[in-house]
């Protein structure tokens, strides 16, 4: 049978290089970067050598990096770092209703702590928009987190629009490019936020590093107490191999960013035409233009996204749903309801995230894999047999 991985978006597969670049670090380099002596130099040198490359991915400065120990650690230090070392400023944040749950969980703690917290809503692309950012800010709003790129429908938000906005207003904008960092060309210069996230298991590095940068000037308040680490930001002792490896990964999705999107896609357009073509009353989710250029994503009627997926791996076929796959409770995506989705079609979401191994023919496999797999359910489903007597007494 063959395998087709099109979860990407979860985490995608360790290059070997960059595997090769961390093993010294799990072996013969295991020294504590803090510390003075011989044995802290090979992983203080090796973790500079990282900063500099995950800097240079995005177009910032090696000392604007700080490094954390994910995508979700990230937002949790920008939302609530950013917003606490601005206290005597104001308590109002604003995040759009699409976020990933750490900006809005983070967002959610900052409410008990006393701030005050504005959710955006989006249009039926899952965009935000830019004029509704400026409605939002008032004189006491510090800060502004709206994701480059949702995770889930692909849509790349009109980042570089937003930003002028708060800086015209004076309001510290981070952004979740954890979606698009590695994965599309990220520079933070030209973006003009204030603060970017992002995650080496996005673009073919190890699980367990991810980094903050911080334009130069804009204070934080650490989330972390502890040790001097990151320059005072981020304590604790580092995950030396893990950084390493996400150095290395950013030196390779710096070199091949523009190929990787060459490639992606015309796979990624290959499913979004060629699937609804083969299946009826199936709805394309996220921006068709402005998306990620591996992202699909589909609601399909009448059925539930775990099924989808679970016959899907059955034959060998690795994908996610924003419904409950990721919850134990029969719970419709945030994303899909921000959007205006109905709750019953948002059921039966199902995102396909493609990678840099995938091929014409995977492609294909999926497009003759899935429609039966729908067509089943679909005779399973009480949904559907009341779609088709409805239809044949009208």
């Amino acid at each position: 049978m063959r395998r087709v991985y099109l979860d990407n978006a979860s985490t995608t597969p360790l290059l070997p290089e960059v595997r090769e670049a961390m093993l010294p670090f799990l072996g013969e380099q295991f020294g504590n970067p803090s510390c003075l002596h011989d044995w802290g130099d090979a992983p203080r040198e090796g973790m500079e050598t990282a900063r500099g490359q995950v800097a240079s991915l995005i177009g910032a400065r090696p000392e604007e990096i700080i490094f954390t120990g994910s995508g979700t650690e990230s937002n949790n230090f920008a939302v609530k770092g950013l917003t606490l070392a601005q206290a005597k400023k104001g308590k109002h944040v604003i995040v759009s209703s699409i976020e990933h749950f750490s900006v809005l969980y983070s967002a959610r703690t900052l409410e008990k702590w006393g701030c005050e917290v504005t959710e955006l809503p989006v249009d039926k692309y899952g965009l935000v928009d830019p004029d509704a950012v400026r409605k939002s800010i008032r004189k006491d709003t510090v800060l502004v987190s709206i994701m480059h790129a949702n995770n889930e429908v692909g849509t790349i938000e009109p980042i570089k629009e937003i930003a002028k906005i708060t800086r015209e207003l004076g309001v510290v904008f981070h952004t979740d490019a954890v979606a698009t960092a590695g994965t599309v060309p990220v520079d933070v210069r030209d973006l003009g936020v204030d603060a970017l996230s992002l995650a080496a298991n996005q673009f073919y590095g190890p699980k367990g590093a991810g980094a903050l940068w911080l334009r130069r000037g804009v204070r934080i308040m650490p989330v972390v107490d502890g040790g001097t680490q990151e320059g005072g930001r981020r304590a604790g002792t580092e995950n030396v191999p893990a950084i390493v490896g996400m150095g290395k990964a950013a030196e390779i999705a710096t070199r091949d960013i523009a190929s990787r999107v060459q490639k992606l896609t015309p796979l990624r357009d290959k499913l979004l035409s060629g699937l609804p073509a083969r299946i009826e009353r199936m709805v394309v989710t996220g921006h068709l233009q402005d998306r990620l250029p591996g992202h699909v994503s589909f609601c399909v009627e009448f059925i539930e996204g775990e099924s989808m997926l679970m016959l899907l791996n059955s034959k060998g076929i690795a994908t996610a749903s924003g419904s409950a796959c990721t919850s134990k409770a029969l719970k419709a995506s945030h994303v899909l309801t921000a959007m205006g989705l109905p709750h019953e079609i948002s059921q039966g979401s199902v995102v396909f995230t493609i990678g840099i191994d995938n091929t014409v023919e995977d492609m294909d496999y999926v497009l003759e894999a899935m429609p039966p797999i729908i067509d089943r359910l679909r005779q399973m489903s009480p949904l559907y047999a009341k779609f088709i007597k409805t239809a044949k007494e009208a």
